[in-house]
């Protein structure tokens, strides 16, 4: 029986593939690819031939239903993003869904996704955690980030280089300049780099050093406040 396989792709260094996957790529009889060029590249360096077919956030709502009708007649297909595990803050939930919902069989691989790197080696707990993703560039941005002024878990944001200043200038507002954060960027990359401190000092720096490449923030959650009662005990 035919499966969608969504498959995770390195998210900078080509290394981390996983052999399953190289496997996985090589056998089924198409490719969905959010950016064909940028599979292309890494399909040339696995040596496997091409068989794309374009499938992104701006036409996925056209195409999901072929998609699933291909895979049903018996054709094994897998979805791959630019980079990371497709359906986090990439295409792929709405894909996913349809194949569910038609009963059609989906296998994911794990692999590559640079939240799960940036939460670990930021020092913060990682039992619990919340993920964020991107925060809305306008409307609701604020409204967001208020609701999660009382988060007790760490909280983990993508963020774009060109809004890691004015992002970090409200987390000083919402949450305290005083909150622990951890800013990674360029994951697995060679210029890869984490910041940590408090939003104050992590702000200081990004403001006389240019944000260049993709980045991850970390936030501390918000401290336990422990309760004594009135016989001292806690």
């Amino acid at each position: 029986m035919a499966k969608l396989y969504i498959v995770p792709t390195p998210i900078g260094n080509l290394d981390d593939i996983t052999l399953r996957a190289v496997n996985v790529l090589r056998e089924v009889d198409f490719i969905l690819a959010e950016d064909t060029r940028t599979t292309s590249f890494l399909l040339k360096h696995l040596g496997i031939e091409q068989k794309l077919r374009s499938h992104h956030k701006f036409n996925e709502h056209a195409t999901v239903e072929m998609v699933a009708g291909a895979i049903a007649a018996g054709r094994n297909a897998a979805l791959v993003s630019d980079a990371g595990t497709p359906g986090i803050s990439d295409p792929g939930f709405l894909l996913v869904r349809t194949c569910v919902e038609a009963g059609i069989e989906v296998e994911t691989l794990p692999g590559a996704t640079a939240l799960i790197p940036a939460l670990v080696q930021s020092g913060f707990p990682c039992d619990r955690f919340c993920f964020e993703g991107f925060l809305p560039q306008k409307k609701g941005r604020m409204k967001q980030l208020q609701a999660l002024a009382g988060e007790e878990r760490t909280m983990i944001f993508y963020e774009s280089p060109y809004r890691v200043v004015r992002c970090l200038e409200q987390f000083a507002e919402v949450f305290g300049e005083d909150r622990r954060v951890s800013v990674s960027r360029e994951i697995t990359k060679k210029f890869e780099q984490t910041v940590r401190g408090t939003v104050a000092e992590v702000l200081g720096h990004f403001r006389t050093t240019e944000p260049k490449g993709e980045f991850v923030i970390v936030v501390a959650g918000k401290p336990k406040v422990r309760r004594v009662r009135e016989d001292g005990e806690e």
